[in-house]
């Protein structure tokens, strides 16, 4: 992978993902990229930030990073949010094989 998707940026603590939530749906998953962010699913109402809660959820799971590693930046009551992930570690391949394993070998 020689560049950065448009949807992530590193940082000095590690990524910053920027994400456009679809509450509400059938289950909980990254399906692609909308606009500059990276599109995903959510299997919890945007209610009492359940689904703000599941998406924490679903991206600290897929990057196997502890869920306080995963923190909500900007729009908690949006559907454009930008996530702040303390992962270091992970490189930017690994974060696009970690969120989209189907996309990241074309």
């Amino acid at each position: 992978m020689d560049e950065v998707p448009c949807w992530l940026r590193r940082t000095a603590t590690g990524w910053c993902l920027q994400i456009h939530a679809v509450p509400g749906a059938g289950r909980t998953e990254a399906v692609g990229v909308h606009g500059e962010a990276l599109k995903v699913r959510i299997a919890a109402p945007p209610v009492e930030g359940r689904a703000n809660a599941a998406l924490t959820d679903y991206l600290s799971e897929c990057l196997n990073v502890p869920r306080r590693a995963v923190v909500v930046g900007l729009g908690v009551s949006a559907r454009s949010k930008r996530i702040d992930v303390a992962a270091p570690q992970l490189s930017a391949q690994q974060v696009v094989e970690c969120l989209l394993p189907s996309r990241s070998t074309r």
